[in-house]
């Protein structure tokens, strides 16, 4: 058997009486694309963060091609061995891709820059690893793929050759996940290895040749995937089995009032778009990144102001453009990002959950504090969010457990129309379980619920989905969809 690339073993972490990482164990093997799975808090993190020598483990060793690892000291020695590809962004936006790809070894003639030499190289670079990318484009310009793609470049131009990639599809659509994989395989044919790290297990079975399981800060299995059936990968990282099932779901009775209802609602993103939302129905938005559904769906939170088109919500006229008035009207909205939208990470648990109902919780202008704690501790017991307690900072929590304070904070107000944007992006197997429940819990109490996701699990719970493409609904599917049918649908291949 051939050395392999990267190998960990034995690795434990702790940080004072909390060990993060048990047993971490991977072994990956030059060439593949190899899949680290868990639940949030399995020790995945910590894992990568000893693997990119960001932290030095306190016991277990690391080898890179059968050599330990270099001094955590030696950051070059590091960057040739190792990149990862975090789900933000660290490219600098306001740099040109070619700046960003020479950052801090910029080609220097006569004591200067040589710009021209940097375009050059920068073009060469991206050609030599097929990216199709304009060297002199603003990075902030690119699309997320086209982000990803520049700092894997940059990464092999340091000669790193195992590259980490965390969450990388969380902000893709469907065809752009596709693209990204495309290139993942080109580049496995020239030489690089990829560790590849989601919630999305469809993903592994597309894209991954072998799969490790850490669970509990231990590791737990390493196996083929062809060999490993999904049922059998679910129940590894949740140490219980879970069967697989068709999720069935009542539909809204048509006697149930309409409690929202738009007419023409017309932007830059959809046009002329019509819908309605039954008290206590749970209504899917589809499409690819750029058929307007969350853009739609944002309106309704009070994000944007349609140029045309109006929407009641119980009657009474929504207001657009005014996030304070849409919450003031009912509305509660998990927004696209919890990191950029959805939380204050500077804030503890109880400040971001009560922050949309603070109004509620005293009397000119001032805040009852005990009252605040008081409904914040309700809220972290609804949800069943793992922490300490309201005073805990926000920015501790897993990603799992920082959705849900999203989720809690939505709803706390008691809204009459929940919004949803791609709720489940980047948590794990159970809080994405418990999160769709909560979704489920508001529909049985008769709020509307309006569901934005590129997870078709997600849009199995609704009672109906719409598709949008191009800006435009174009169809609409009833519980008890086929995958193939909605796929068809959002990738624009049974409509005109």
């Amino acid at each position: 058997m051939s050395t392999p690339l990267v190998e960990a073993r034995g690795v434990v972490k702790r940080y004072g009486p909390t060990v993060a990482l048990a047993d971490g164990r991977l072994t990956v093997l030059a060439g593949e694309s190899h899949a680290l799975v868990g639940r949030n808090g399995a020790g995945k993190s910590t894992l990568v963060n000893v693997l990119t020598g960001l932290q030095t483990p306190d016991e277990g060793t690391v080898r890179f091609d059968g050599r330990p690892a270099p001094a955590l000291a030696d950051r070059d020695a590091w960057r040739r061995r190792v990149a990862c590809v975090y789900q933000k962004p660290t490219v600098v936006p306001d740099l040109t891709v070619a700046e960003n790809l020479f950052l801090n070894r910029q080609p220097t003639g006569r004591g200067l820059i040589s710009w021209r030499r940097l375009r050059r190289e920068a073009a060469e670079l991206l050609g030599t690893w097929d990216v199709h990318v304009d060297p002199e484009a603003r990075t902030a310009d690119l699309r997320v793929e086209d982000r990803q793609m520049v700092e894997i470049a940059r990464a092999l131009s340091l000669g790193a050759r195992f590259i980490v990639l965390d969450e990388p599809t969380a902000q893709l659509d469907n065809r752009e996940i596709e693209r990204l994989f495309t290139r993942m395989r080109s580049l496995q044919d020239s030489g690089v290895t990829f560790l590849f790290i989601s919630h999305h297990l469809q993903e592994v079975y597309e894209v991954c040749q072998t799969v490790t399981v850490l669970r509990d800060a231990r590791w737990i299995t390493t196996a083929p995937v062809a060999d490993l059936p999904k049922a059998d990968l679910v129940e590894a990282m949740a140490g219980e089995s879970v069967a697989e099932q068709t999720v069935a779901r009542r539909q809204a009775g048509e006697s149930a009032p309409v409690l929202l209802e738009a007419h023409g609602l017309t932007s830059p993103a959809y046009d002329d778009v019509g819908l309605t939302v039954r008290r206590g129905e749970v209504v899917g938005l589809a499409g690819s990144s750029g058929s307007g559904k969350t853009e739609l769906a944002e309106s309704f939170a009070g994000l944007h102001t349609p140029t045309g088109g109006t929407a009641r919500l119980d009657g009474e006229r929504l207001p657009f453009g005014d996030v304070g008035a849409a919450l003031r009207a009912g509305v509660g909205c998990v927004p696209r990002d919890r990191h950029e939208q959805g939380l204050v990470s500077g804030m503890s648990i109880g400040d971001n959950v009560t922050l949309s109902v603070l109004d509620r919780l005293g009397r000119a202008g001032f805040v009852a504090t005990d009252r605040r704690r008081r409904f914040a501790a309700g809220l972290i017991d609804r949800l069943d969010i793992h922490a300490e307690g309201p005073d805990q900072p926000v920015r501790d929590l897993s990603g799992g457990n920082a959705q849900k304070v999203v989720m809690a904070r939505a709803l706390a107000g008691d809204p009459r129309l929940l919004v949803l944007i791609n709720p489940t992006a980047g948590v794990d197997v159970k809080s994405k379980e418990s999160l769709l429940a909560r979704m489920d819990n508001a529909r049985d109490d008769g709020t509307a619920v309006l569901v934005v996701s590129d997870e078709l699990d997600d849009l199995r719970r609704c009672d109906r989905v719409l598709v949008l493409f191009h800006g435009r609904v174009v169809a609409e599917h009833p519980a008890g969809w086929r995958d193939h049918e909605l796929i068809a649908s959002i990738e624009g291949v049974d409509h005109g």
